[in-house]
């Protein structure tokens, strides 16, 4: 219920949130959680599964979203380590292990086969990523200015070195992802570049980011195998 899970037999070593910014991508949604709850299950940790969903129709913010997310999986428990998590990204290797770097960001999808497992370009930080709560608010959150697609990754890789932190990475042999594609959203027409910044990080990010955050949570509510939390 509400996508939450804890081994029966044993006590867990790591508590893991899953979070995912959605809005109306139901056949990914399915794939996805098909798929990773009984990879989650395999590695034995006490995880939830969240989805962040925007209403309305104007242009997609998932770096804000998964800022709500961070705050909203805040208040259910003390969270090890927040998994963010693209939708349509299903992991191919079980001993990629859900859990945090203790030291530093930990950026998961590091072989993607739509990049042919390699990094599209150094400062890479999308696809699956993982924070302790101490690095999340360390580095101020996500950016909640980026309205539309791409640039905000790129925006945490600055975030994390201007916060005093390094991003650390899986191996490729192990962070290997699979991307699901159902050709309801255009691909971006060059998906090696890097894209180009919108924002002045440097000059930013302490003063946008989860100290800035606001929004309006319309619903949160269980369903069988996640906890969607609905935000204007």
């Amino acid at each position: 219920s509400g996508g939450h899970y804890k081994p029966p037999h044993c006590f867990p070593r790591y508590k893991s949130a899953i979070l995912v910014a959605y809005r109306n991508q139901e056949k990914y949604l399915r794939h996805l959680l098909y798929y990773i709850h009984p990879f989650l299950q395999r590695q034995q940790l006490s995880y939830t599964i969240y989805l962040i969903q925007q209403v309305g129709t104007g242009s997609f913010n998932r770096a804000k979203l998964l800022n709500v997310g961070v705050r909203e999986a805040m208040k259910d428990e003390e969270w090890d380590c927040l998994v963010l998590h693209d939708i349509d990204l299903v992991p191919e290797n079980d001993y990629n292990l859900y859990i945090c770097d203790e030291y530093y960001p930990k950026h998961m999808a590091s072989a993607m086969d739509k990049f042919q497992y390699t990094l599209p370009y150094k400062s890479f930080f999308g696809g699956v990523s993982a924070l302790t709560p101490e690095h999340y608010m360390k580095m101020n959150g996500f950016p909640n200015t980026y309205w539309g697609d791409g640039g905000e990754n790129d925006d945490i890789a600055t975030r994390i070195h201007l916060a005093g932190m390094k991003i650390v990475r899986t191996s490729p042999h192990l962070g290997r992802y699979r991307v699901m594609d159902y050709n309801e959203e255009t691909e971006t027409p060059d998906p090696w570049r890097r894209p180009p910044s919108q924002h002045n990080t440097r000059k930013t990010w302490k003063a946008d980011g989860m100290n800035t955050l606001q929004f309006r949570l319309l619903s949160r509510t269980k369903h069988p195998l996640y906890t969607k939390i609905t935000v204007d």
